[in-house]
Order: structure tokens, then C-alpha cells, then sequence
């Protein structure tokens, strides 16, 4: 994997060690996360945070251990880092990193306090709510740690204050249950008990959410570092609070094997293949309905599109087949009136998208033709013609072939936007896209032609599909097309100023990425034209990838700030959104234009936000600082499967 570390000059000054943020998984949908520094400076940072009924259903617990070393002369130094409401960053610790480190994918801080040198580990067991945190004496000593616990037990989207109900506390051995719900374990265990009152969490405030929070101090460990190589350990778990999880140390070391492991079975070609390679083990969890897919750190759940549209990068190009096609059995069972369920954040089953089920199409398709599981494409078979006859008939939102031109056309409702680009500011879509979007029918296009496939393969007549497909084809190549160069973002849109006067419809021209996939896709409705590619380029791509918008374009907006309606005003509307690199390399790579240079920003960016992952979104101009989740599947899988087929 590459190398992902830094010294004093990003460790020990808050500005660059406060906005790199690292992240362990447990499989489930629970994970540890925070920054270099070690600041909490989101809501959603701490060291055991419990998935729940879903993946998005998460339960924040252990928020942080603050490690104090007491030295020979009996001074102590604190090595935590807080800040809160009055603007105070204290403790300090961060000053004292010497070195942070990601080691096969695992966080590693050294703190040096002249020459005594403490290290400190994490890890999570895999399959279970549960964190090790290891403290380790590298050089000088004996000298004594102690590590302050603060609590809490709530949601990950909100906050607790000092102002209800303290956590309950239950003394067990080596430790204390926190509100019945999890468990700490380590030595020298003493309870304390009392808020730590106005937590600052900059990221939300930044982020025009409600920034401060009350801590609990539950009670701290400690124990003797006598020699180098002795250490400190702190368990913290959920789940059956009888099973205590391994030693910490067995635990840290289970994870770095199981990382080698993931990565060794994908066999990646070079450092990077490897480094996304474990970025995308992280998405992939297990929940009691089988396989799914955390669509980004830390706030995401699955969402059905982020996992279809990742399904090649997570699962086909990191040798992960098996977990794939329990995957797509599970999703075909939610399939209802020809739509897949978009398993919301929310929690509740819904069917919100015109996407969703094409991407599903396509993911099937790949799965057959790369792995050559025929038996999977004949169990699904039913079940995809049922899709496609449900579209010809109109489904949900006025979802429905066009009879006039065999192309999707969306209705939609007032409130709801079915694409992608699908940010609401008050309930009304920021771009409805309403009438016939380039990329569905793409992916109808598509669809169409890869179901074909499936069906002949079956040993079935696939000539009624092949008609459809061509009907489909023959019109996207002649209504698509505008004079501008590039191709409409969508036609048959409802005209502006209609009914106010003039047509009632009109083709929207307006520069954006979403036109990529009618050359990218395996069955893709149009051949690739360099011409029109490179003035998509000139617009749209960035560093980090394609623009959402390009900044000629009337409502650009240049960088996704502010509170939640300013951002979902700009998530459209120029901000950059680095999944995209995927059809925009793929068109470029069709066309014969040269693609080797298009990563290298990228590929950078591995440490620069989320640590060794890719983010959700950047701003639309430079720097393109990163935004959105620092760790995103949709992301991560398309730079990793258009790298992976070069």
C-alpha cells in the first residue's frame, strides 16, 4: 500500500492535523474514527460507535481516551486534545506528535515528551461492535499512563447535554457498563463521574449544524511503563457485554493480518490498487439481511444506487464474487412494481428512485460477464424481464417508456427528484432533471442490451429485448445530440417559462457529466466522439474529477459551504464529485485518448482528507478542497476499477 504518514509540521499544528481523519470498520456498519491531531471536530468522531437495526441507525459510545503521562519527576503531561465553546483548544497534546502513521490501513500515533516516547494503536475485531486501543512506552521511562474516558450514549446525528439524565454507570470487573450498553475493560480502573460541559465540534459548525455537545467522564485507566515495549490497553464493546473480545494486542494484530489478507486476494497490481483495495473493504459489511453497503463515512447508510453503482469496483475488482452475488439476490428480493428499494438513511423501505433499478441492471450484467456466473443470470431472469415490463407499462412518479420513442421519461411529483442529483433545499428539487435524462436512458440503452445477453445466454429468444434496445438506441443517438457540441442533460424537460408563454417543453443544454455515460457503458448508446469529450474536459474536469456543473453555466456555484440549504444548493451545481472519474476515464479510454495523467491528482488526494480513501465531493474550483463524507464507496470503487482494467 502507499505510504500514508506525516511529522511534527502536519501532527503538531491543529489547521492540517485537525482536517485528515482516519477510519477502522467493524464489518457491521460501526466504526472508529477522528483526525490526525486527535481533535474531535465532528459529531460523528469517536472510538466506539455502534451500528444499529441499519447501518445508519448508528449509537456513538466510547468518544475518546485521553492519555496523561506522568514522568519520573513527577510532572504530568496531557496528550488528549478537546476543544469547547469558549474558542479554548485544551488540552494541547496534539503539540507533542511526533509521528502518525496508517499501518496496514491502522492508525498509529508517537508522542514524544523529551526522550520518552509513547505509541499508541487501534483496531476493531471484525464482526463485532468492539475497539482496541493499545498504548505502547517506545524509548525512555518508567513512567506512569493514565487514560480519561469520556462517554456518552446517543445518536450520531445529535448530541447529549448535561441538562438530562447522567449515563448510568455500572462497576464490573476491570471497568464499568455505560447505560447498559457498552462495556469498558482495562487496568486500574476509577470511576469519576462527572460532565465535561461544551464540547466544540468545528466541522459542524462549519457545517451549520448544532456544534457543542457534554461529555461524560465515566473514570480513567492507568498502569506502569517501566520498559520499552510495555504497554496500556483499553477494551471498549458492545453487543453480549459478557464476551469480552481477545487481548487488545491479539486484536490490533487480527486486523492487520485480516487487512493483508483482503488486499492479497485482490491482488493488486501496484501500491495504490492496494491502498483502494482496503479502502473499499471498509463499505462492505454484513447485516442481518446478508452482504450490503455503507454508502460513506460516517453518516451514510446504504443507499441502492451507491451500491449498484459501486458494485464492480467493491465487489468484482477486489475478488469478492461470492459476497456480490448473495448481494444482488438479497436486493432482487425488494424489487417491487419494477423498482428496487432505495434503503434510506431514514430507515423505512422506499421507492424514490428511476436510477436505482437501471444501475441494478447493470450491475447484474457485470457480475455475469466477468465472473461467468450463468446461474446467477438465470435466477434473476424472471425477475429483470419483470422490470423492463413494468417500465413499458409506467411505474411509480410517472416512470415510463415513451411510446413515441421508446426512451424513459420521469414525470416526477412535486418535492421528490429521482436522479442522482437529488438534493432538495425546503422539499423543492435543486435539479428535478423532469423529462428524459441523458444518463437514464443511458443506462436503459444499456440495460436493455445486457438483459438481452443474460437472456440468450439462458438459452432464451431475446429478439423482442433487442428490438427495444434498438428502438431506444436509434432515438437517443438522434434526439441527443446538441448543437452546442456535448450532448442535452435532459430533453422533453418542461420549459421554464412555460405556461407563462412559449413552447411547453425544451432540451436543456447545460454542460454536465452525466452525458459520460452514453459513451462509457458497455452497451453505451453512442460511440465516443474525442471532439465532444474533450470539450466535456475543458468544462468539467478537475483534479479530483468531473464538475457536477461547468462554471460558465448560469447557477455554478464554486464551493459547497455553509449551512445545510447552501450546500445542497451547490451539491449540483459545480461541486465536483470524484465518482465520476469512472465514466469520464472510461469514455476517454474508448475514444483512445490518453488517460494515465487523469488519476494523478486523485491519487494524491489518498492523504489528504479521508486517509486512504477517497471523499463525496470537492468544491467546484480550486483548491477543490474536499468535502461531504471523507470516505465515500461510489468513490472509491470507480478510481478503483477504472485504475484495475488499464
Amino acid at each position: 500500500m502507499i505510504e500514508i504518514g506525516f511529522g511534527p509540521q502536519v501532527c503538531a499544528e491543529l489547521a492540517p492535523g485537525a482536517t485528515r481523519e482516519w477510519l477502522v470498520t467493524d464489518g457491521l456498519g460501526g466504526y472508529a474514527t477522528g483526525t490526525v491531531s486527535g481533535l474531535r471536530t465532528r459529531r460523528y468522531h469517536g472510538l466506539l460507535v455502534v451500528s444499529g437495526e441499519t447501518t445508519a441507525a448508528r449509537t456513538v459510545g466510547l468518544v475518546s481516551l485521553d492519555p496523561a503521562v506522568t514522568l519520573p519527576s513527577g510532572a504530568t503531561v496531557r496528550l488528549g486534545a478537546h476543544e469547547w465553546s469558549a474558542g479554548v483548544v485544551d488540552p494541547r497534546g496534539y503539540e507533542l506528535l511526533e509521528r502518525f502513521d496508517l499501518v496496514d490501513g491502522l492508525p498509529r500515533w508517537r508522542w514524544r515528551i523529551g526522550d520518552v516516547v509513547i505509541e499508541r494503536e487501534l483496531a476493531m475485531t471484525h464482526g463485532r461492535s468492539a475497539v482496541a486501543v493499545v498504548h505502547r512506552l517506545i524509548a525512555g521511562g518508567p513512567v506512569r499512563l493514565q487514560l480519561s474516558a469520556a462517554c456518552t450514549w446517543r445518536d450520531a446525528h445529535g448530541e447529549r447535554r448535561a441538562n438530562g439524565p447522567a449515563p448510568r454507570m455500572e462497576p464490573v470487573d476491570g471497568g464499568a457498563v455505560v447505560d447498559g450498553a457498552f462495556r469498558l475493560a482495562g487496568p486500574d480502573w476509577t470511576p469519576e463521574g462527572q460532565w465535561w460541559l461544551g464540547v466544540h465540534h468545528r466541522e459542524e459548525a462549519a457545517r451549520g449544524l448544532h456544534p457543542e455537545e457534554d461529555l461524560w467522564y465515566a473514570g480513567r485507566f492507568a498502569g506502569a511503563l517501566d520498559r520499552p515495549g510495555d504497554t496500556v490497553a483499553v477494551l471498549a464493546w458492545a453487543g453480549d457485554l459478557a464476551d469480552a473480545p481477545p487481548p487488545a494486542t491479539e486484536v490490533v494484530a487480527a486486523a492487520r493480518r485480516r487487512h493483508r489478507a483482503v488486499v492479497a486476494a485482490a491482488r493488486p497490481a501496484d501500491p495504490v490498487e492496494a491502498t483502494l483495495t482496503l479502502a473499499a473493504d471498509a463499505f462492505v459489511v454484513r447485516t442481518g439481511a446478508g452482504p450490503d453497503v455503507v454508502a460513506g463515512y460516517p453518516w451514510f447508510g446504504a443507499w441502492s444506487r451507491d451500491t449498484m453503482t459501486s458494485y464492480e469496483g467493491l465487489f468484482l475488482c477486489t475478488n469478492r464474487a461470492d459476497e456480490g452475488r448473495e448481494l444482488l439476490r438479497s436486493y432482487a428480493r425488494t424489487l417491487s412494481e419494477g423498482m428496487l428499494a432505495n434503503t434510506a438513511d431514514t430507515g423505512r423501505v422506499e421507492y424514490n428512485t428511476v436510477d436505482a433499478t437501471l444501475w441494478f441492471l447493470h450491475a447484474v450484467s457485470r457480475h455475469v460477464t466477468v465472473t461467468g456466473d450463468t446461474d446467477l443470470g438465470a435466477e434473476l431472469l424472471p425477475a429483470l424481464h419483470a422490470v423492463v415490463q413494468a417500465h413499458l407499462a409506467g411505474i411509480r412518479y410517472g416512470i415510463a417508456v415513451d411510446p413515441a420513442d421508446g426512451l424513459i421519461t420521469q414525470g416526477g411529483t412535486p418535492g421528490t427528484a429521482l436522479t442522482w442529483m437529488d438534493a432538495r433545499v425546503y422539499g423543492v428539487p435543486v435539479t428535478p432533471r423532469t423529462g428524459k435524462p441523458v444518463e437514464v436512458n443511458a443506462l436503459w440503452v444499456n440495460g436493455l442490451a445486457g438483459l438481452a445477453e443474460l437472456t440468450e445466454l439462458a438459452g432464451r429468444d431475446a429478439t423482442e429485448l433487442w428490438r427495444l434496445h434498438d428502438r431506444a438506441r436509434d432515438a437517443f443517438r438522434k434526439r441527443f445530440p446538441a448543437p452546442t457540441g456535448w450532448l442535452h442533460d435532459v430533453v422533453d424537460a418542461p420549459a421554464p417559462a412555460y405556461p407563462l408563454g412559449g413552447a411547453a417543453y425544451h432540451d436543456d443544454d447545460l454542460l454536465r457529466p452525466n452525458q459520460l455515460l452514453a459513451w462509457s457503458l458497455p452497451y453505451a448508446p453512442l460511440e465516443p466522439d474525442p471532439a465532444a469529450l474533450r470539450r466535456v474536459a475543458a468544462g468539467l474536469f478537475t483534479p479530483l474529477g468531473p464538475r457536477s456543473l461547468s462554471p460558465d453555466s448560469p447557477g455554478f456555484v464554486e464551493r459547497h459551504r455553509g449551512g445545510p440549504a447552501e450546500r445542497d444548493s451547490a451539491y449540483h451545481q459545480g461541486t465536483v464529485w470524484p465518482w465520476l472519474v469512472g465514466p469520464f476515464v472510461e469514455a476517454y479510454r474508448k475514444a483512445g485518448l490518453p488517460t494515465d495523467d487523469l488519476f494523478i491528482g486523485l491519487e494524491g488526494h489518498l492523504g489528504e482528507y479521508g486517509l486512504g480513501s477517497v471523499s463525496e465531493t470537492a468544491d467546484g474550483t480550486a483548491p477543490h478542497v474536499a468535502t461531504g463524507c471523507p470516505f465515500q464507496a461510489w468513490s472509491v470503487a470507480e478510481l478503483l476499477r477504472v485504475r484495475r482494467i488499464r
